[in-house]
């Protein structure tokens, strides 16, 4: 299954992100994948299955000025209570959506940041993140993005 998903992201990616997920969908559909996947009980909705942004991918905040490398996605709110309280309530987002993690830069300062998914956009500016801990999880930046160390099997 992650052999078929990393084949399908590596070929749809290029031609236009926004096609990732649906014809992902529709491959899987065809497959059979989709209801196999919810008769075992692996997911409850396909909304589940797939988080906008890849890791390696840099994306910025839409209200606030910081930008990131993603470099895990947890596929609904995983943090504290605290934490999510902390958020101003006009302000929070939903927990039933993909949140990530990135190694975030400011102008003044490098730290993870945890973000939801509708607080991120695609940075296609070109330009790297200077975030010091890179080099222990991905290669050179290439293509607008960073690539993994390791392949997934």
């Amino acid at each position: 299954m992650v052999r078929i998903l990393t084949r399908l992201d590596k070929e749809c990616r290029p031609i236009d992100h926004r096609l990732f997920p649906v014809l992902t969908n529709v491959i899987l559909d065809k497959l059979g994948v989709k209801q196999y996947l919810a008769d075992s009980g692996v997911i409850v909705s396909m909304n589940q299955l797939f988080a906008k942004y890849n890791l390696g991918q840099i994306v910025r905040h839409r209200k606030h000025p910081f930008r990131g490398v993603v470099f895990d996605v947890d596929p609904e709110f995983a943090n504290t209570e605290e934490w999510y309280e902390s958020i101003p309530e006009d302000s929070r987002p939903a927990k039933k959506q993909p949140f990530y993690h990135l190694l975030a830069e400011n102008d003044h300062s490098f730290y993870v940041a945890y973000v939801s998914e509708q607080n991120l956009v695609a940075d296609y500016s070109g330009e790297p993140v200077e975030h010091p801990d890179i080099p222990d999880m991905f290669g050179p930046f290439q293509d607008g993005q960073y690539p993994l160390h390791f392949q997934l099997n």
